[in-house]
């Protein structure tokens, strides 16, 4: 079976005295037949090349399956006289949602989301809020994959659900003190979170009314509760501003008060407690401080430093508490908690893996003492601690489970750093099998993002095993763009220093041939969404370097669609890519950007995925750059392209449809690596 050989349709696309001809630019039609005609060959033509492998997928699938305890439950946590707990049932897909009163009393069923999502092929459900006398619950559906939630409202006294239902949302909600009114963000066409609306219980959503509308189309509006209850917080942020409107909960017909007016290159985020607020912000403070500022004055010139900004520590978040801050840093690329009384000496939680990662979880009571955190790494399963932030007392209160034979003895983890081209060291997180080779001949496949200032912590996986017990290295590359080594660790990978998170990639994988974990002909790469356009990127730059590439959900269009402002995302992109209306970011970004620049010359072996609905990378990007891969590349190796047509960015929403997603791609990569076993 020969791949699909889709028509050409040049089209010529002429702006700032260059231009670039797209023969498949036609794909942009969700609609259209014959572009469905078109990804349905493609599926077609991947489950023939496929075929050899559908039993080996159907093994790992099974053996991913195998590992979770499929009977299992969330530990329980309390939130103004109720305790919450998620499960799932043997068979289960989708989790159950339970609560029980604090004081002792039976458990009731707040949500089957199995029997939810059973009329349809997708589905998510999200942003659930109970309301201050624990009666009414509202949540967010989305059943196509677009990230377009319509909010229910569930009366827990009957267990029915009230007829208002309110369209075109963020799923998410904060409920009025006095539990009459919601409050909501709806998307514009762009899919932009653009205005915060208010119902009242009972009445019909389009009767809502307007609380604050975001006119800039680079800002997205969100709202929220304050952890002290007392305020609803209105935000509105891009990329590098923020700002923000208060309300008091007990007064929802009033008008919000504006906190700190926008300016550029101004972030910072607010939590309240008594009679003032913190500020988390970048204010004279490129790694962030911790400011104080009173309740009723609350402009920048009132903030006062409570932690100052530090050159080498990056301060990402803040839990609040009656006697304590919990603080999140990030040093050296790992995250510390640091816990501050507000009387008494501070300290930092110690933690046992040269890498892992650590975060506070749930923590819903400001009047506690008991903090909550998660832990694990590369060979510990995720766990949950409470932590006595007065006693110093650690309770760990479950770690994931993973069945069969698993042991973290088994696996050794290790940190290392590649030095760049430009002699910027780069942590790399690895982990492997014990036993597998050192000298070369071991098969390694290298992961990264780096966009967004979003950090990859060195977590746990366990269907990573699935490639780890076949002996296959595993290493996440903290490159530039993350946030993983400071603010400027971001600012160096973004705009007009792209190019840094490409190289660091190359870099990496060159680091780790010369210090043989492996070698070309065994090494494959692997990333999504703007780790795909980092795919796609290193293909062209280095194709020699690579046995194969999986590429999912990728960004490769980045011209033509950051020329779109009728596309999700596009307008609130351009501080993270820049704006390619702008002469000097449209060279830059067309000398990178991936389907731009496919030569004719070899290519590795390729698996590209992506979702029809998908609404933060559109289908036609993949879809365009795989046929033009095709038609101009000069070597064999294979390019296979899967669209999922009932999904989205996220793939598929079962917890066990998804990990067939993943035995798919690592069949593959394990076929080409030649680690399959009989």
């Amino acid at each position: 079976m020969t791949p699909p050989k889709p028509k050409k349709e040049t089209r010529a696309l002429s702006l700032h005295g260059d231009t670039r001809h797209d023969d498949y630019y036609w794909m942009n039609q969700r609609e259209d037949p014959e572009v469905i005609a078109h990804l349905e060959a493609e599926n077609a033509y991947f489950e023939d090349r496929m075929a050899h492998l559908k039993e080996t997928q159907e093994a790992l699938f099974r053996e991913m399956r195998g590992r979770i305890k499929e009977d299992d439950s969330s530990v329980p946590y309390a939130n103004r006289g109720y305790v919450y707990q998620t499960s799932y049932e043997t068979g289960d897909q989708y989790p159950r949602y339970f609560r029980r009163p604090e004081a002792g009393g039976e458990e009731e069923l707040m949500f089957d989301v199995n029997e939810m999502a059973e009329p349809y092929d997708y589905y998510h459900v999200g942003g659930m809020a109970v309301s201050d006398d624990n009666r009414y619950v509202t949540y967010g559906e989305d059943t196509i994959s677009r990230r377009i939630y319509t909010i229910h409202i569930k009366d827990m006294l009957t267990g029915q659900n009230l007829p208002d239902q309110i369209p075109n949302t963020t799923g998410g909600s904060v409920w009025s003190a006095d539990g009459k009114y919601v409050f909501y963000s709806v998307k514009d066409e762009a899919l932009r979170p653009y205005k915060i609306m208010r119902h009242e219980l009972g009445t019909a959503p389009q009767d809502d009314v307007t609380i604050y509308e975001e006119t800039d189309e680079t800002f997205r509006a969100y709202v929220y509760r304050s952890k002290s209850r007392k305020y609803i917080i209105i935000g509105s942020a891009q990329t590098v501003s923020t700002e923000y409107r208060v309300l008091p909960a007990d007064d929802p017909l009033g008008e919000p008060r504006l906190f700190q007016p926008r300016e550029r290159n101004l972030e910072y985020s607010i939590e309240h407690i008594d009679d003032r607020f913190y500020v988390l912000t970048n204010y004279q403070a490129k790694n962030f401080q911790l400011m104080v500022t009173p309740e009723d004055a609350t402009g920048k010139e009132n903030w006062k430093t409570v932690i100052p900004n530090r050159d080498d520590v990056l301060l990402e978040g803040l839990d609040i508490f009656r006697d304590y801050l919990v603080l999140s840093e990030r040093a050296n690329g790992l995250t510390k908690l640091r816990v501050r009384p507000f009387d008494g000496e501070e300290y930092y939680l110690d933690f046992p893996d040269a890498a892992y990662m650590a975060y506070t979880s749930t923590n819903p009571d400001i009047e506690t003492e008991v903090l909550r955190y998660g832990y694990q790494s590369m060979t510990t399963p995720p766990s949950t601690y409470d932590f006595n932030m007065r006693t110093r007392e650690r309770t760990l209160l479950k770690q994931h489970p993973v069945l069969g034979d698993f042991s973290p003895d088994n696996y050794t983890s290790e940190r290392v750093f590649s030095t760049s081209r430009d002699g910027t060291r780069v942590p790399l997180s690895i982990v492997y099998r014990n036993g597998t080779p050192r000298d070369g001949s071991a098969p390694l496949l290298l992961y990264a993002y780096g966009s967004y200032g979003h950090s990859l912590d060195p977590s746990f996986s366990i269907t990573r095993l699935s490639l780890l017990d076949r002996g296959m290295i595993f290493v996440i590359a903290h490159i530039r763009g993350g946030e993983e080594m400071g603010r400027h660790w971001y600012e160096d990978g973004k705009l007009l220093k792209k190019k840094n998170t490409f190289n660091d990639f190359v870099d990496a994988a060159e680091y780790l041939i010369a210090e043989r974990y492996t070698a070309a002909d065994r090494l494959y790469a692997m990333g999504g969404s703007a780790g795909g356009l980092l795919m796609g990127a290193v293909a062209n730059l280095r194709p020699d370097l690579f046995a194969g590439i999986v590429s999912q959900v990728p960004f490769v269009d980045v011209v033509t669609t950051m020329l779109d402002d009728s596309i999700p995302l596009t307008t609130g992109e351009y501080d993270e890519w820049g704006n390619p209306n702008e002469e000097e970011y449209y060279h830059y970004i067309k000398s990178y950007s991936p389907i731009d620049q496919v030569k004719a010359k070899d290519y590795p072996a390729m698996l590209v995925t992506t979702g029809l609905h998908d609404s933060q990378v559109q289908y036609w990007e993949p879809a365009k750059w795989v046929a033009k891969l095709r038609e101009l590349k000069t070597d064999d190796n294979e390019i296979l392209f899967h669209i999922n047509m009932e999904a989205g960015h996220g793939g598929a929403s079962g917890r066990f449809d998804s990990l067939k997603e993943m035995a798919r791609d690592y069949a593959w990569v394990l076929s080409r690596a030649g680690l399959l076993r009989d």
